[in-house]
């Protein structure tokens, strides 16, 4: 079993910055697709970003794109989610996924993390 932890959560202020890391253990890293997602209060989850397995494939969600950057470090085992100019609408618990592909949707993650809470101040 791959178990993913996140970390990096917090409360910052609207137009700040936070870097979210994810750390694998426990299983093969390297050949999985890693992806984040986020979940607000009374909301389903929605996709973030994703990456695959070596890094040369990158999708984002419309509403990040151009301030977040996903990006991974397989030698550590460790993705990150680095998120600019964030904003209220920002304000999520944030998941790591593990997935063989490249997706954008939840059901086809394996693996997940116990998820980190941002928090966007106005």
């Amino acid at each position: 079993q791959v178990q993913l932890v996140e970390s990096g959560g917090g409360l910052v202020q609207a137009g700040g910055s936070l870097r979210l890391s994810c750390a694998a253990s426990g299983g093969t890293f390297s050949m999985l697709s890693m992806g984040w997602f986020r979940q607000a209060p009374g909301k389903e989850r929605e996709f973030v970003a994703a990456i695959n397995w070596n890094g040369n494939r990158l999708s984002y969600a419309d509403s990040v794109k151009g301030r977040f950057a996903i990006s991974r470090d397989n030698a550590k085992k460790m993705v990150y989610l680095q998120m600019n100019s964030l904003n209220s609408e920002d304000t999520a618990v944030y998941y790591c996924g593990g997935s063989r592909g490249l997706y954008s949707y939840t059901d086809m993650y394996d693996y997940w993390g116990q998820g980190t809470l941002v928090t966007v101040s106005s």
